[in-house]
């Protein structure tokens, strides 16, 4: 069976087809004005398994994800909290937050992470090609994309032009010709109204920062949030890329203006194939850095682990909505334990001295082969992960039947289920066996942890330096990076 996907573009099922020898994938990253929470890692972890499952299937996968940072959100934060003095500070520190926390989730890491901050030349460039060909013009300083000159605006949203709403902010009707023109360009920096709005703390905003700004042929200002991650995927993959992932809430008006600006500029079609993970919602809305009804990532890895987080996102196909609550990921927890107790019990087994040579299971061998057909067809199936959860969780029940009641084991039969849990669970779902349970449970690990620094803490306050010393250099050796601040230490797995 080959691969098809769900096309967002055609609303159809297509059979995938790249158009050259590497798959080029680009994923809508984030506005690093803020921790990651569960919502936002629900797109890497779906985005990571599509990425594992194409190598899989024996592509080269050259996948880019950016980091805005270049935002009015990000101006709001300076100078709260310590996280620095300038927007570039301030994004600095939480893309530090979010690799952390995608190296915390087993993520394999894209190509390249480019930031908007990065490509001013780019987006400047693809502007002055857009006024060039009639699809741009300048106002007062600003540049704005005129939807009425791209007769496929809204193919990607199933709109038409008249009946769309005004796009960007009300101070920028007066400069619009239509109102659902958007900006590429804006002239000046961030507003204090802006800046008003997203603050988090109450702080006055009567010398509130503007953020930086950059020269360009129209005057100083601001790149529009949408022609970013066009220039980036341009300039880091092609005109015409393979795949665009993103949440659900990016079709419109994000990933549409991403098409029209791209397609006008280019002549050239932008992405062949669009794929929307469904929204996390938590009681019954979506889980938001604005509403405040966020998890963070970072909490979520100290409390759960990983392994219990990844099964808990893979337990629904990625175009889905998706629930997150204590009874979610209690169900998450179980089916990880699950898998986690077969396979250690297959390990367990096939190498102790009743797993032997000519003992054969002609069920389990057939559960394996089963195992690895249902999993392939779900992942060829607009990558299907509940249904490919569902096949090694089949699998686990076949290991642990083979157990029961057996004075000698199926050393052959034993060992292929292994494989099959390393090779499908671990390479394509990123699940890590024999690691995490190994070590104990996570939270209880961080607790341990703490009551080790606790005790360096009191050492150097006693002037015992070299003690504290030997207590940071013995965590290290077990994996646990230290690095103190005037806060505090503060640690990483």
């Amino acid at each position: 069976m080959t691969l098809s996907v769900t096309n967002t573009l055609t609303g159809e099922r297509e059979e995938f087809e790249p158009g050259g020898d590497e798959v080029l994938l680009y994923v809508c990253g984030l506005t690093v004005s803020d921790d990651a929470h569960l919502g936002h890692a629900r797109v890497w972890v779906h985005t990571d398994v599509m990425h594992r499952w194409l190598e899989h299937e024996g592509y080269d996968v050259r996948h880019v994800e950016n980091f805005t940072d270049v935002n009015e959100k990000i101006v709001a934060r300076i100078g709260e909290d310590d996280l620095g003095e300038t927007e570039a500070e301030v994004a600095a520190h939480f893309i530090a937050s979010v690799l952390d926390d995608m190296r915390g989730l087993n993520l394999e890491r894209a190509e390249v992470y480019p930031r908007v901050s990065e490509h001013i030349p780019e987006i400047v460039a693809l502007i002055e090609t857009l006024i060039e060909r009639g699809y741009a013009y300048e106002s007062n300083g600003s540049v704005y994309f005129d939807v009425t000159k791209f007769p496929d605006y809204g193919k990607l949203s199933n709109q038409s032009v008249e009946e769309m709403e005004s796009q960007g902010d009300a101070s920028e009707r007066g400069e619009k010709r239509h109102p659902a023109d958007f900006a590429l360009w804006k002239a000046g920096g961030v507003s204090a109204e802006d800046v008003a709005e997203h603050r988090k703390d109450g702080r006055e905003t009567s010398d509130a920062p503007a953020g930086q700004t950059w020269d360009s042929p129209w005057g100083e200002g601001r790149p529009g949030w949408h022609i970013e991650c066009s220039a980036m995927s341009m300039t880091h993959l092609d005109e015409t890329i393979d795949v665009h992932v993103g949440g659900h809430d990016l079709v419109f008006p994000h990933h549409e203006n991403e098409i029209a600006q791209s397609e006008a500029a280019t002549d050239r079609r932008f992405a062949r194939y669009w794929l929307h993970t469904g929204l996390l919602e938590t009681a019954g809305e979506k889980m938001s850095s604005s509403l405040g009804n966020f998890f963070t990532v970072s909490n979520a890895l100290e409390e759960f682990g990983p392994n219990v987080i990844r099964t808990f996102y893979l337990s629904t196909a990625y175009g889905s909505k998706q629930t997150f609550s204590e009874a979610a990921m209690e169900e998450a927890r179980e089916r990880w334990e699950r898998l986690e107790r077969a396979y250690d019990a297959a390990v367990e087994a096939c190498d102790g001295v009743d797993a032997r040579t000519k003992v054969e299971d002609p069920d389990l061998r057939a559960a394996v082969d089963e195992a690895r057909g249902e999993f392939s067809r779900a992942m060829n199936d607009d990558f299907n992960a509940r249904e490919a959860m569902a096949a090694l969780l089949e699998l686990a029940s076949a290991v642990n039947r083979h157990r029961e009641g057996r004075a000698e084991y199926d050393y052959r039969g034993l060992r292929r289920a292994i494989e099959a849990f390393d090779e499908l669970g671990g390479g394509v779902f990123g699940l890590t066996f024999g690691g995490e349970a190994a070590d104990g449970d996570v939270r209880l690990a961080g607790e341990l942890v703490e009551l080790v620094l606790d005790l360096r803490e009191r050492e150097r306050e006693a002037g015992n330096y070299d003690r504290a010393d030997e207590l940071r250099d013995a965590l290290a050796e077990l994996g646990v990076e230290v690095e103190d601040s005037a806060d505090g230490p503060t640690y990483r797995f």
